[in-house]
Order: structure tokens, then C-alpha cells, then sequence
């Protein structure tokens, strides 16, 4: 004898097993997640344009030919 799942009803009203709620609670998140917007980028960058300028200069310094227009 089957039993039908009776967790829940999907929006099409066939019955949904505990594991479908499951999945179906999991996707959710998921789609809303992606649909948040992404932080934006920015902020305070000046240290990493000192660690940049730091790399830069020690290029320059160990190969000066390669890396002058730098």
C-alpha cells in the first residue's frame, strides 16, 4: 500500500513529502539570496594602495629594465 506524502501541499496542490519541504524551504533561501544586491565595493582603499605602491617599488628596485613604465 503507497502512502502519499502529507508534509505539505505544493502550489499546484499535489501533495509534497517531508523531504520536498525541505528542498523546496532550502531553494527559497537560495533564490532569494541571490536575488539580494551585492554589497558595493569601495570604501577606504589607501592601504591597499600602499601595499600596492610597496610591490611596485620593490619590482622597480629588483628589475629596473622589466618593470620601468610601471
Amino acid at each position: 500500500m503507497s502512502t502519499q506524502g502529507r508534509a505539505a501541499k505544493s502550489a499546484s496542490g499535489a501533495a509534497m513529502s517531508k523531504y520536498d519541504v525541505e528542498v523546496e524551504a532550502r531553494l527559497k533561501a537560495l533564490e532569494a539570496k541571490a536575488a539580494a544586491p551585492a554589497p558595493a565595493a569601495g570604501g577606504d582603499t589607501s592601504e591597499l594602495e600602499a601595499k600596492l605602491d610597496k610591490v611596485v617599488g620593490l619590482l622597480k628596485s629588483k628589475f629596473p629594465a622589466v618593470f620601468k613604465d610601471l
